[in-house]
């Protein structure tokens, strides 16, 4: 069973003219919209049958096997995918750095 995740019209005009790039793309979770799933044996065969069933899927489309793996859809196939972990702020980050106190000074034995 695979999740369907379906790129939004703006980042897939982006996505489409971008270079391609080795390795796993990056990929924002505001950028897609999940779209269902489907069963199938692996991600060409959920393309097959997207394909003939009327709701292809495009260029920077995802599918999410049941491991959890990404796959997004390109020009040439399949490629990895990984999401965006957007990085979490404490608030602590503008604190000034907090200073010990003051050593008391050393006399000489």
């Amino acid at each position: 069973m695979f999740r369907i995740y379906r790129m939004k019209d703006q980042p897939s005009q982006q996505f489409r003219w971008a270079p391609h790039v080795s390795g796993a793309t990056q990929i924002r979770p505001k950028d897609y919209e999940e779209a269902g799933s489907i069963e199938a044996g692996n991600e060409y065969a959920a393309w097959q049958a997207l394909r003939g069933g009327g709701s292809p899927l495009r260029v920077g489309d995802l599918l999410e096997n049941p491991a959890g793996e990404l796959r997004i859809c390109k020009y040439v196939g399949f490629d990895s995918a990984q999401w965006i972990v957007p990085e979490v702020k404490t608030g602590l980050e503008s604190a000034p750095v907090a200073a010990g106190p003051a050593e008391a000074p050393r006399q000489a034995p």
